[in-house]
């Protein structure tokens, strides 16, 4: 176990060189402070060498996980490696020191960055118009949907109170539609895995606002029937919605704008190799076309006939701003070198490798663990860890025994339209011999489930934590850094 850096401390050692300021607040740089402001009494700060400081970061470095270090097949999350030209070309002194207040005289260089990539999106997507400013994919989805709702305002229909949601959605579907008080309406899926056309056509009615769809679902099985749902949705003055969640399976194969869809958002730290999750902030830019266009968030980045550019904030159907300044403009930058770099012909071989390598794992896994929707997926699958859950192994158990492996588990449990769910997503930058290896390890598993139960479900071994009470750990959480600490 590492020793944490409090308990590391030495008094005396230290690794900075701080000046000695006296009394004699002139000489002071903090002197532009009140006095009242000034902290007076020491720091309990750790008292450490550079060398023992620089080790125990590199020490709890090692014990982290992340794409870099192994497999990551998170099922829809798209977990693919973010190439480093993008970081070394996003730490740039002309973009990485900007500052949002600096004269737009002074920075049309980012702003025509923004713009050249806003319109790749666009292309990418079919959709017209576009807004940066959201921070994530579920800011994202509260971006579009609070558009979806200021649009029913503007045109005066107040009965439209519905929004529906399939029972295969990301748990940010239902969430962001109460937030923006909609009531929410589950669609059940058929026997192919897909929206169950008689489901929605039951619950479609006048005081439906939209549908939330991602495409292909979280099964990873393409809306065979998207043209329909779009045509009987926009018949009872509907709107549909795009979860971006999944736009790896499809990029330069199809665009949700094509399918009928109204409104968009886009996961940069997903689909175009931004950082993801504790990597760095998100970014899930939002799409849209003309009926909505009016209400995307102020400002809008505008260019003139000079090529000069601007933000726009006159625009009086605008829902208004959603996040300070203008957007995570690292992830902006990093997003157009990985587009640039691969081309419009890369961005859709990137999408056939990605389905080409869910189906080679489905495939391979299928005669040990049971696959509920056994048609050709897209991007990722959902396995069930039913037969293991027989011999005493249930999903949890699997998930956890693959940590000794070196792989971080998939997503489990979810979509809960499958027991003992397990989805996995290995995204295209994986190697056939990662995927073999990782083949090789869920077999092993089921075997081991098969022969030796208990062995699986006492894992991790390996970890630095190992397994512990989840449930006693949820209810009794204790944040001390040691046993004796005061909060």
């Amino acid at each position: 176990m590492t020793k944490l850096l409090l308990e590391k401390s030495k008094m005396g050692r230290n690794c900075a060189n701080l000046p000695f300021y006296s009394d004699d607040r002139k000489n002071d740089p903090l002197s532009f402070l009140p006095a009242g402001f000034i902290r007076n009494e020491k720091l309990n700060l750790p008292e450490v060498s550079e060398l023992i400081l620089v080790r125990h970061f590199t020490e709890l470095a090692k014990k982290n996980f992340s794409i870099d270090s192994g497999f990551y097949p998170l099922g829809s999350c798209t977990m693919k490696y973010n190439p480093k030209i993008n970081e070394t070309v996003s730490r740039l002194d002309g973009l990485a020191k900007l500052h949002p207040f600096q004269p737009q005289e002074q920075v049309q260089g980012a702003m025509k960055l923004m713009f050249i990539l806003s319109e790749y999106l666009k292309e990418i997507s079919g959709f017209k118009a576009i807004t940066l400013q959201p921070a994530a994919g579920a800011h994202g989805e509260l971006t579009g949907l609070l558009m979806i709702k200021k649009h029913f305002e503007k045109i005066g229909d107040k009965k439209r109170l519905k929004v529906l949601v399939p029972d295969t959605a990301h748990g940010t579907n239902p969430a962001t539609a109460s937030m923006c008080n909609f009531n929410v309406v589950e669609l059940k899926s058929n026997d192919r895995g897909q929206v169950d056309i008689d489901s929605l056509k039951a619950n479609l009615d006048e005081t439906v606002a939209a549908i939330m769809l991602t495409n292909p679902n979280t099964l990873g099985i393409f809306e065979e029937n998207i043209k329909t749902i779009s045509k009987m949705v926009h018949d009872v003055g509907g709107l549909l919605y795009y979860d971006g969640a999944n736009l790896n399976a499809i990029m330069g194969i199809a665009r949700p704008g094509d399918m009928g869809f109204d409104v968009c958002h886009l996961n940069l730290h997903k689909t175009f190799s931004t950082p993801h999750g504790g990597g760095g902030p998100g970014s899930g830019v939002v799409c849209c076309n003309e009926l909505l266009e009016p209400f995307l968030p102020v400002p809008i980045l505008s260019k003139d006939s000079n090529g000069k550019f601007s933000w726009n904030y006159d625009r009086k159907d605008s829902i208004g701003k959603i996040k300070a300044y203008y957007g995570n403009f690292g992830m902006f930058v990093r997003a157009l070198a990985y587009i640039m770099a691969n081309g419009k012909e890369g961005l859709e071989q990137v999408s056939k490798d990605a389905i080409l390598n869910a189906n080679y794992i489905k495939e391979h896994l299928k005669s040990d663990y049971e696959v509920p929707y056994d048609i050709e997926c897209m991007h990722e699958f959902v396995a069930s860890g039913k037969k293991q859950k027989k011999q005493g192994v249930n999903t949890l158990a699997i998930a956890k025994r693959l940590l000794d492996y070196g792989v971080h588990a998939p997503t489990i449990y979810f979509p809960l339209v499958v027991s003992e769910a397990i989805m996995i997503e290995p995204t295209e930058t994986e190697s056939k011999e990662e995927l073999d290896n990782f083949i090789d390890i869920m077999k092993k598993i089921a075997q081991e489930a098969m022969i030796d139960p208990g062995l699986v479900n006492g894992a991790p071994y390996t970890t630095p934590v190992t397994r512990v009470d989840e449930v006693s750990a949820a209810r009794y959480l204790n944040l001390c850094w040691s046993s004796n600490c005061n909060l």
